[in-house]
């Protein structure tokens, strides 16, 4: 069990890693393209998307790199499945149609709680911009007198 708990906690380090560096570069390019938001809509869109776009990236570079620990792990053989079955727990799904060995059985809620707290920063990343985007708008309208 402890080594279990050694490895996930290794791994989740490794994730928190990877979602930094993606959340940081998602950030730069919101502070980047700030100003084209609410030019027009189609502009907020665009920038919006490719915010969501840059975090979904990153959980799945996440989910991939909790894949290829499975596999060298040796309880995968296709990499394929050791990404769906990352990713059902990943994003806490949970379906039970894979089931990992015992030996490694502990693993899958480490991923669990790791992706459940990596969404949950590309959700409030996402919900910051959406909330900046509206602020800005809302006071282009008070100071429009619209």
């Amino acid at each position: 069990m402890l080594t279990n708990l050694l490895i996930g906690l290794l791994t989740m380090a490794l994730c928190l890693f990877v979602q930094l560096a993606l959340l940081s570069i998602a950030i730069h390019y919101y502070s980047r393209h700030k100003s084209s938001v609410n030019s027009s809509p189609w502009s907020t869109l665009v920038v919006l998307n490719i915010v969501m776009a840059l975090l979904v990236f990153g959980n799945l570079a996440q989910v991939t790199v909790w894949a290829l620990l499975f596999r060298m792990l040796g309880e995968f053989q296709e990499l394929a499945v050791a990404v769906y079955h990352s990713g059902v727990n990943f994003s806490t799904l949970g379906y039970g149609d894979i089931v990992m060995s015992e030996r490694w059985r502990l693993l899958g809620p480490l991923e669990a709680a790791n992706g459940i707290l990596m969404l949950g920063v590309s959700t409030a990343v996402i919900t910051a911009a959406v909330s900046d985007i509206m602020k800005d708008y809302v006071a282009r309208q008070n100071r429009d007198g619209l």
